[in-house]
């Protein structure tokens, strides 16, 4: 049942507990609010039974003082049960999707972007913490007290209490019919509302673009058809939704008129007295209060149940596993017959076989699409292989902890990825337990003084947004230093100087020539220069291995490689001029 309802609401096991006892607090603070009328019941039958005038005072005060403590009683235990329990819960179920995400393999990220992933966390999250706090326990407790009180109510006298309750089920039931309606209308809001989203984030991401090539005007009007498009969506849901809420709102105030009709009809034949028919008109003036609030609940639930369909999407996805504690003997990477194809799609690698031995440095080269870089993130386990294996040291990669794994790997990608910190906190992202003069000799190392110096506060400057006080180069050397930080003894190496200029590259090459010393080192170049000096080249053609061995044999082969390498020498001598 626990699991039930984790699954059912996206919640973690305490916060399907705190939801468990939220319906409990809130059915108890329901029933608690009828005590009054069963008060008031019981001194107009005390007067009219004639009891005795000062104990019958002392005792209704005392009563009425114990029934406005117990209602302020519940009333606290709902709230700490509902609002404090969802306020833990939902900080709870944010880092838990942000966990899951940070073990989910990166195939998942190619079918979501960067928008729809935010919204699950923050929106999604959110729209979850209101359910959590106002409407699943509201309504779950609305039904019970409404069942506790209706079955006080059929002891009393059974006719009464059906002419009162026939219409709890009836608006549910209209409310409930429209669970389908209400889905569709919702995903059709959700997808326009990520279309939006995704627009705003791309105009942002874009802006230098669209500026560069006088595409603002344009671009902006279709991002305000998208905008229009979410009010439109947001306008035709909630019309959706109040249609069937106020239909249902209107056959629950039919509870009251069947209430006084039967309950006339019954006190003319003489088969039911006065006070009877005074206390049920009482009670179902207050009973339906809750149910009011719940109908509108369960159409708010009805609704978000697209929010936790998004959140548990996340939260049961495959994760990548393994055992803990490595088992490789030394770092050869080999590739065995490997095959592989994104998210079950088009074949990226087919039947790829080889291997780079550690203190040898192996180039892959090939034509661009020909699944160079996909290699390098296969190597590294950021996907799974469908065919074949990948071991290192002899361990097969795919039976590792994946993070354990990624303790033997350094990784220069040909993106840079840095964050709104000081150059120093940029670098020390290689190994966080760092000492200041570690991280200042791995800047060194990669040859960041040089452009650090000119920076306001040096080492401690801080570079912006994703390094955007930085030229591409100086990104990519702050990218390097994490790797000499690192000191792996498996380096992944994605066009690692791509970004630099001659005179840098010259002094970064020969900074990574002390970093890869037996090192098993990968590296991914389309410069044939940068590889000239290799071990190993594989070039990959089309997703297969077409040839491999030394640069000299490959020379002499007189195949893909040297028609590449001999390309690119031609492409050397070429120069701009006009017509």
């Amino acid at each position: 049942m626990m699991m039930k309802i984790q699954k059912t609401f996206a919640l973690s096991e305490q916060g399907a507990n705190d939801l468990i006892k939220g319906c409990a607090a809130c059915a108890l603070h329901n029933v608690a609010l009828i005590f009054p009328v069963w008060l008031l019941y019981a001194l107009v039958k005390d007067l009219m039974g004639g009891g005795g005038e000062a104990g019958r005072a002392a005792f209704y005060s005392a009563a009425c003082l114990a029934c406005v403590a117990f209602i302020l009683a519940t009333y606290r235990f709902q709230y700490n049960a509902t609002f404090l329990a969802t306020y833990v819960e939902s900080g709870v179920r944010r880092i838990a999707v942000a966990e899951r995400l940070r073990k989910i393999p990166l195939a998942f990220f190619g079918k979501r972007d960067l928008a729809d992933l935010t919204s699950v966390i923050m929106a999604d999250c959110t729209s979850l913490e209101e359910a959590f706090s106002h409407f699943i326990p509201e309504l779950l407790g609305a039904i019970a007290s409404t069942l506790l009180v209706g079955a006080g109510l059929l002891t009393v006298d059974w006719r009464m209490a059906l002419a009162a309750l026939w219409v709890a089920p009836a608006a549910f039931a209209v409310v409930g019919f429209s669970a389908k309606v209400q889905k569709r209308l919702n995903e059709r809001q959700m997808s326009a509302k990520m279309a939006c989203a995704d627009g705003i984030q791309e105009c942002i991401e874009a802006a230098r673009d669209l500026k560069a090539n006088n595409s603002e005007v344009a671009y902006l009007e279709g991002l305000d058809k998208k905008i229009k498009e979410v009010e439109s969506r947001a306008v035709i849901s909630e019309f959706g939704t109040a249609a069937f809420v106020v239909s249902a709102s209107l056959i629950l105030k039919l509870g009251i008129a069947t209430t006084a009709l039967v309950g006339a009809l019954l006190l003319v034949d003489g088969r039911l007295d006065l006070l009877t028919f005074f206390m049920f008109l009482l009670v179902a003036s207050r009973i339906y209060d809750p149910l009011q609030g719940a109908l509108q609940n369960l159409a708010v639930i009805v609704a978000v149940r697209t929010n936790i369909a998004r959140m548990n999407e996340i939260l049961y996805h495959p994760v990548q596993s393994g055992e803990s504690g490595l088992t490789n003997k030394g770092c050869d990477i080999v590739f065995d017959r490997v095959g592989f194809a994104y998210d079950g799609g088009r074949t990226v690698l087919e039947d790829i076989s080889f291997t780079a031995r550690q203190g040898e440095v192996t180039a892959l080269v090939g034509p661009s699409g020909g699944g160079k870089t996909t290699v390098s993130r296969l190597a590294a386990r950021f996907w799974d292989v469908d065919r074949g294996k990948i071991s290192v040291g002899g361990m097969d990669i795919s039976q590792a902890d994946p993070e354990e794994l990624l303790s033997l790997y350094a990784i220069v990608f040909q993106e840079v990825t840095l964050f709104d910190n000081t150059v120093m906190e940029n670098i020390r992202v290689g190994r966080k337990d760092a000492s200041d003069e570690e991280v200042l000799a791995a800047g060194r190392l990669a040859n960041c003084e040089r452009f650090v110096e000119r920076l306001p506060q040096g080492w401690q400057s801080r570079i912006g947004e994703n390094g955007c006080a930085l030229s591409g180069g100086e990104r990519q050397r702050i990218s390097i230093a994490r790797a000499f930080l690192k000191d792996a003894p498996i380096i992944l190496l994605d066009e690692a100087t791509a970004s630099l200029d001659v005179e840098n590259e010259t002094q970064i090459q020969g900074a990574l020539s002390r970093l890869i010393k037996d090192k098993t080192v990968l590296v991914i170049a389309h410069r044939m220069r940068t590889v000239a000096g290799a071990d190993k080249i594989v070039v990959l053609a089309e997703g297969r291995v077409a040839e491999q061995g030394s640069p000299a044999e490959l020379i002499k082969a007189r195949g893909l490689y040297w028609r590449m390498t001999s390309l690119q020498s031609r492409g050397g001598r070429w120069s701009l001029r006009s017509a």
